[in-house]
């Protein structure tokens, strides 16, 4: 198929796609599939006619509103992706859409009677004057990064609420033994987003090094990497019994299920919860019927204020530690291996991005929650969890030195390719243990959605950002 013509501008550039991509969709795509890219480039073309119109009147949130609606019935289109049609869509659908904003930016200026009226710029129009690295930068000022105050306020609650945890074990249950509980994870570490409304709460299991052994998951007969065993050894010198959790043994090795049941019955359906949320002044509940242990908190109406009444949700994770190795109890990512303990990576990503910032003053991190905020707010894109995006990070690292503050708007868009090749690749190797793909647990058609709006988001990255 040969796509030629005259360069033009505005509706007839947008009309010449249109009439191309039907006109030969039915030869490539079938019956079916051309109505399917009538939907999806129908989208397209009254995305970028409300872009130039900008009436005045309009209010900005109903215009976004309404183009991210449209935005969605383009990624609902991801069978386009294996039909060989995307190039020439995104090429000529982007070559359009680059033409009307240019036409946006060459606008003539208003008088200065009309300049003087006080009128909120269009959304559009602001886009089209701001660079990318100034939009990646609003955009982590405005949806990355977290209110000290916000943070605060979590870190605190879920601080409470490990206080009155930890006390009520000690006093319930004396002999178990437990380290210290103390909070982990991306709200500890600044690398939450959005909104800070989930912490994790972790609890030490104590063993004794003389009677349990810590087996990797390559060694076990999973043979999953990240699948890892604790064994109960030397039987013969110290019996059954001679360790408290001897008794949430199953086939002689530690049952993390086990564990986690027992979790589950000495906290979640035994503590005083309506006495803990009058303590609190919150609504503290246990979050039942799935395979973790969570707690939800609701700011009761008293305490609502300006940063809303949105719950925090609260993880407790039973973990086990051997030097460098973390091993926690997650019945909801190693079933239905009841003795299998999960390897945890995140320690391992996070300090290694940490360090990698530190010696070079890189934006790595910075990097990290965009793309985090990205993925959230994005419905084709959440199923994107953090440990697939900051392993990209961590591979385009080996390969790129320079991650300073100017070279934000380079190292996005890379990474943003990046993605592309490994989703056609269907694999993302874990930068720490290469026998696991990141990428497993995703199905073809989120794979196929999030390839689809990756690809719009090559040529206009704006997508991302809305």
């Amino acid at each position: 198929m040969n796509f030629q013509g005259s360069r033009r501008r505005g509706e007839d550039g947008i009309a010449m796609v249109l009439d191309f991509l039907l006109s030969n969709a039915r030869l490539v795509l079938g019956v079916g599939g051309a109505a399917l890219l009538g939907i999806a480039t129908l989208a397209v073309k009254r995305l970028i006619e409300r872009a130039g119109r900008a009436a005045d009147d309009e209010k900005v949130e109903q215009k976004m509103a309404e183009s991210w609606e449209e935005l969605s019935l383009v990624s609902a289109s991801p069978t386009l992706l294996k039909k060989g049609i995307e190039g020439v869509v995104m090429k000529h659908v982007a070559k359009a859409t680059r033409q009307q904003k240019a036409d946006l930016c060459q606008q003539p200026q208003m008088s200065s009677l009309e300049a003087s009226k006080p009128e909120i710029k269009s959304k559009r129009l602001q886009l089209c004057v701001l660079s990318l690295q100034e939009r990646l930068q609003q955009y982590y000022n405005a949806r990355a990064a977290l209110a000290a105050q916000e943070v605060q306020r979590s870190q605190s609650l879920a601080l409470d609420i490990c206080t009155e945890i930890q006390g009520f074990l000690h006093s319930r249950h004396p002999d178990m033994p437990l380290g210290e509980m103390n909070l982990g994870g991306s709200l500890l570490d600044d690398l939450q987003v959005v909104s800070a409304d989930h912490a994790c709460l972790l609890v030490p299991l104590k063993l004794e090094t003389s009677l349990w052994s810590l087996i990797p998951g390559e060694q076990t007969l999973l043979t999953h990497p990240l699948h890892w065993m604790v064994r109960r050894v030397n039987l013969e010198y110290f019996p059954r019994g001679r360790s408290y959790w001897d008794r949430h043994l199953v086939g002689g090795y530690l049952s993390a299920e086990a564990v986690v049941n027992m979790f589950n019955k000495a906290i979640m359906e035994t503590v005083n919860w309506p006495s803990i949320s009058g303590t609190m002044d919150c609504v503290v509940r246990p979050v039942l019927g799935g395979l973790d242990l969570r707690l939800e908190i609701q700011p009761t109406s008293e305490k609502v204020g300006a940063e809303g009444n949105e719950p925090l949700f609260i993880s407790m994770l039973p973990v086990l530690r051997e030097g460098d190795v973390a091993l926690t109890a997650q019945p909801e990512l190693t079933s239905p291996w009841v003795n299998a303990w999960h390897l945890s990576l995140y320690p391992w990503e996070t300090q290694r991005l940490a360090q990698l910032d530190t010696a070079d003053g890189g934006y790595r991190r910075h990097i990290l929650k965009i793309l985090k905020a990205v993925c959230r707010l994005n419905p084709a894109l959440r199923p994107l969890k953090a440990a697939p995006l900051a392993n990209l990070i961590l591979h385009l690292s080996d390969s790129e030195s320079d991650w300073s503050e100017r070279s934000l708007e380079v190292r996005f868009q890379q990474c943003i390719t990046e993605l592309i090749g490994y989703l056609e690749q269907g694999a993302l190797h874990s930068y720490f243990k290469p026998a696991v793909n990141l990428l497993s647990g995703l199905s073809e058609d989120q794979v196929d959605q999030m390839g689809f709006m990756l690809y719009c988001a090559v040529s206009e990255p704006d997508i991302l950002l809305i």
